[in-house]
């Protein structure tokens, strides 16, 4: 979406000398700021998941190979479901 097609679905709001106050955005415009704002673009990954410490991250990996070699795996369908629930 181009800068100018986004400036012709926002919206602003002025007050009674009419200067400009508030602006409407709509919502699946929002949502998609949003979205952009809490994704590295180079990695792809949220911005909470790129502020993990190394160390959690390494502890996470540790416990899904310990997981996986004692046979407690999961269908992939199953954790997609979780991520998105």
């Amino acid at each position: 979406m181009t800068i100018a097609q986004i400036e012709n679905l926002i919206r602003y709001v002025t007050n009674a000398e009419g200067k400009t106050t508030d602006v409407l955005v709509p919502l699946e415009l929002w949502q998609q700021i949003i979205h952009s704002l809490n994704t590295d673009n180079i990695s792809g990954l949220a911005w909470i998941d790129e502020q993990e410490p190394k160390e959690q991250i390494l502890a996470d990996l540790q416990e899904s190979v310990r997981l996986a070699a004692a046979g407690q795996t999961f269908p992939i369908s199953q954790l997609w479901e979780d991520a998105t629930a």
